[in-house]
């Protein structure tokens, strides 16, 4: 039986005081008061309802395209399809990951989740890979055709997704094809846009894999990739995307180039206080701009990972790093009173951008509860956050009348944009985190005395 909107607020009103007791009553010499085993799993069990309810079930099998293959994109508040924007690389490979991922981490939903993760992989496979040229194209139309709207220029962001996709379909369907198909990516990418002299990867090329030199244009659809010049969200998602692919390929040139890429984000796209520049020259000097507070959180996990997956133990270097950029998130560019993260602001002052966008508020709560598992024995901060975090997430980013979550929030807490899905919103961000969450609430719940 699901509780009301009162009895939630009760549970976290307890919780809260409850922690906040054990820190005012423990001397600094003393470990704060952690959160018990029962605290641990009853939000586990709320954080696997989410999962299904406003991840998995409204999703799937709705957005299969049975009849162009891939999946649609467009749904509106009530899951309404809207006007296609055609076949984004991005999202079939986030599509075609949460699917494996659904399938390898939930055993019991494989009947339902083996076939949609094929499904993606068919399409990454049999039309967004170029046969041409190789490499993945940036987008198609729904006949599988070059769209205007996307260009026949190779874009590194996507590539990237695209392979992330076959990485994650290897392992959920053990199907040759697939890891094939992620090592044709890999060694693409690596032969036509990795720098062999400054580190990192060239991000746009010709459909021959040409790479293209800065000319100061912003492609219309690149969403923020200037030509010519390396970027903070391309680099972290190779970052991502290589692990996955370690995960099921342990090659020596795949590990020399994950490592690389940690070093790149973790010691020139991070830096003091806890921040990442957006976009750099070839040779990485930064070039001005903001910070992005939800790309901040989010890479603070994706470097621990990282490591993770190349067996090592956790760097005192990536470690800080790590810390320094979700603590900087929380001072800076999170809301104190109500919970969430803001987008957008400067190094040293408040927030610009207040927006609340869905993926920056599931990022968060995955790298608030990972600090807390690595933290939690020295303060309350990061769980005392996580809570907040997650009762924000409940009350304004989740639509309790027709399930998923609303891709942004004002800052008064109203709902900005209902939008439920199109390109850049997929099932990615959501999925992962509560995945991740789910799973860490379990692990903290067995290790609690």
């Amino acid at each position: 039986m699901r509780r009301g909107k009162k009895s939630c607020l009760c549970i976290f009103a307890t919780i809260l005081f409850l922690l906040s007791r054990g820190s005012s009553q423990n001397s600094s010499a003393q470990a704060p008061v952690l959160p018990t085993k029962e605290t641990y799993l009853k939000l586990a069990e709320e954080v696997e309802a989410s999962l299904r309810r406003d991840v998995l079930d409204v999703w799937f099998p709705r957005n299969v395209d049975n009849q162009n293959g891939g999946f649609y994109s467009g749904f509106d508040r009530k899951w309404q399809p809207t006007p296609s924007e055609g076949k984004f690389s991005v999202f079939q490979g986030r599509m075609t990951w949460i699917s494996s991922q659904a399938t390898i981490q939930r055993p019991e939903l494989s009947d339902k989740f083996l076939p949609i993760a094929r499904h993606g992989l068919d399409f990454l496979n049999n039309v967004l890979w170029d046969r041409q040229y190789g490499g993945f194209f940036w987008g198609v139309d729904d006949n599988g055709e070059i769209a205007p709207s996307f260009g026949d220029r190779k874009q590194l962001y996507g590539e990237s997704f695209a392979m992330y996709g076959a990485a994650a379909a290897y392992q959920a369907t053990r199907d040759p094809k697939a890891l094939h198909l992620a090592q044709k990516a890999f060694r693409w990418i690596d032969e036509h846009a990795h720098d062999s002299k400054n580190g990192g990867y060239f991000e746009w090329l010709t459909r021959d894999g040409k790479p293209l030199d800065a000319t100061g244009e912003i492609l219309p659809s690149s969403s923020g990739f200037p030509i010519g010049y390396k970027t903070m969200n391309t680099h972290i998602h190779l970052l991502e995307s290589f692990s996955q692919l370690y995960e099921v390929w342990k090659d020596a040139t795949v590990h020399k180039r994950l490592q690389e890429l940690l070093t790149v984000v973790r010691d020139k796209v991070c830096v003091q206080p806890g921040v990442m520049n957006l976009y750099f020259t070839n040779d990485w000097r930064p070039v001005p701009d903001h910070d992005s507070y939800g790309h901040d959180v989010e890479t603070a996990y994706l470097m621990l990972e990282a490591e993770d997956v190349l067996g090592t133990p956790h760097d005192p270097k990536t470690e800080t790093m790590a810390r320094m950029l979700v603590d900087h998130a929380l001072t800076y560019g999170w809301d104190k009173e109500m919970g969430g993260f803001y987008d957008e602001g400067t190094t040293f002052g408040q927030a610009e951008n207040k927006r609340k966008e869905w993926w920056v508020e599931f990022e968060g709560l995955n790298a608030l509860l990972l600090m807390h598992e690595k933290y939690g024995r020295e303060t309350t901060r990061y769980f005392e956050a996580f809570l907040k975090q997650w009762q924000f997430i409940k009350e304004h980013q989740i639509d309790s009348e027709f399930h998923g979550v609303f891709g942004e929030i004002s800052p008064d807490g109203s709902v900005q944009n209902s939008t439920k899905g199109h390109n850049w919103k997929a099932a990615y961000h959501d999925g992962r985190a509560l995945l991740n969450v789910s799973g860490r609430l379990r692990k903290l719940a067995a290790e609690a005395n």
